[in-house]
């Protein structure tokens, strides 16, 4: 996802809905490519996932991410904001982690 605009910190670049997935329909699609596209939805001990539509899944990881997202469990949306002005042509990341500048290693990280 790259940016044909100069884009100000904390404008929503977009808003997307989800489809949720139940603990068991989630543990069906882990054994799928859709793996690598799906985020924990809801209260961990309840291990469900989403499927965000529109772009959301296809925003690549960075531990200094330039975009942060929020998910609203009543409404089912999770939301892409940026966290910094970001220049016109750069890539929008998003941190697996859930949080901006979180550093933690993620399942498929080599270092």
């Amino acid at each position: 996802m790259f940016t044909t605009v100069a884009i100000a910190a904390n404008t929503v670049i977009e808003i997307s809905p989800v489809l949720v997935l139940s603990t068991k329909d989630r543990k069906q699609v882990e054994k799928t490519v859709l793996f690598d596209y799906i985020f924990e939805w809801g209260p961990v001990k309840e291990k469900k996932a989403c499927i965000a539509l529109g772009y959301l899944s296809l925003y690549n990881h960075a531990y200094d991410a330039n975009c942060d997202y929020e998910m609203d469990f009543d409404t089912e949306l999770m939301t892409i904001k940026t966290v910094r002005d970001i220049q016109k042509g750069e890539e929008l990341f998003i941190n697996y982690n859930a949080v901006a500048d979180d550093a933690t290693p993620i399942w498929f990280d080599a270092t």
